[in-house]
């Protein structure tokens, strides 16, 4: 089982034929991924060669929708376009929407994640890595040699931590890892994840990685204290980060006590989630707890 990405997902790319979405195209096939086509209405009816797989263009989603049943996209286009295209994908009805530019306006991303919401379509993202089931389908930016298929679920605002914890878990493997973003305004949260987790059946442990800045892991820690029953293992990055200055993520930015490293992790722990100081200490915890529950003799 995974959430949100499976071996059955047909994925469109908007902006295939640029040189990012070139790139990752090619490694999101490499990975196993069924991407059934591009979008670029200024190379509709043309195609692109992937080693020994010709992947067709479309002039708009709705058209790659229709000749290829596609319910997922992943966005690399250039943060000037990028509300267009969102909302272009949206209108058309896809499930699923991975925005991985980064640098959108912030009113962009209110006005597109906003209309989505409104209309049935997740957004992951923007300013994301994507997300990857590992072993059915890779959406994004996400090495897929660096983990296997497993039994943790992960939820990310940082790109960069969310492969390294995969490496250092990589022995256990995931269901499935999402990059959510760290911008202010993001389509998925810290809780859509958990509440998908919570119900996937194949996924036995969450690790939820935050940042300064923002309330989403203290307002994630709520939501595990009321609905979720499996274990939770937290990292927040940024305890060495100064006051009132921006760091990394555009949404990483604390005021006073407000959005502090130390916030959220006392938030998270008085709820029963295991928090480590470090990625490795992180990865270590879960190590612990999935050992812990083996039954004895295993």
């Amino acid at each position: 089982m995974a959430i949100y990405l499976t071996k059955e997902s047909k994925v469109l790319v908007q902006g295939m034929t640029g040189g990012e979405g070139m790139k990752h195209t090619r490694r999101m096939l490499a990975a196993g991924t069924d991407v059934v086509g591009g979008v670029n209405p200024r190379k509709a009816g043309q195609s692109v060669d992937f080693d020994e797989r010709a992947v067709p263009v479309y002039g708009t989603v709705a058209e790659g929708m229709a000749a290829t049943g596609a319910d997922v996209t992943v966005v690399f286009v250039p943060p000037a376009f990028a509300k267009a295209a969102v909302l272009e994908a949206t209108d058309a009805g896809i499930g699923l929407a991975v925005v991985i530019t980064e640098g959108i306006p912030v009113h962009d991303s209110v006005a597109f994640t906003s209309y989505a919401r409104g209309r049935g379509t997740r957004i992951i993202g923007p300013n994301c890595p994507g997300l990857i089931t590992p072993g059915q389908s890779n959406a994004g930016i996400i090495p897929a040699d660096i983990t296997k298929p497993g039994r943790i679920g992960l939820v990310s605002k940082s790109g960069t931590l969310t492969y390294q914890l995969m490496y250092e878990l990589r022995d256990i493997g995931f269901s499935t890892a999402v990059g959510i973003g760290g911008d202010p305004v993001v389509g998925t949260n810290h809780i859509d994840c958990l509440a998908a987790f919570q119900e996937d059946p194949d996924t036995e442990l969450v690790v939820l990685i935050g940042e300064i800045g923002g309330d989403a892991e203290e307002r994630a820690a709520a939501y595990i204290r009321e609905h979720v029953t499996k274990p939770v293992v937290g990292y927040i990055a940024g305890f060495t980060a100064p006051e009132g200055r921006t760091m990394g993520h555009a949404g990483a930015i604390v005021s006073g006590s407000a959005g502090t490293a130390r916030a959220k992790r006392e938030a998270l722990e008085a709820v029963g989630v295991r928090v480590g100081s470090t990625p490795t200490e992180t990865a270590r915890l879960v190590l612990d707890l999935l050992d812990a529950r083996q039954p004895e003799g295993s």
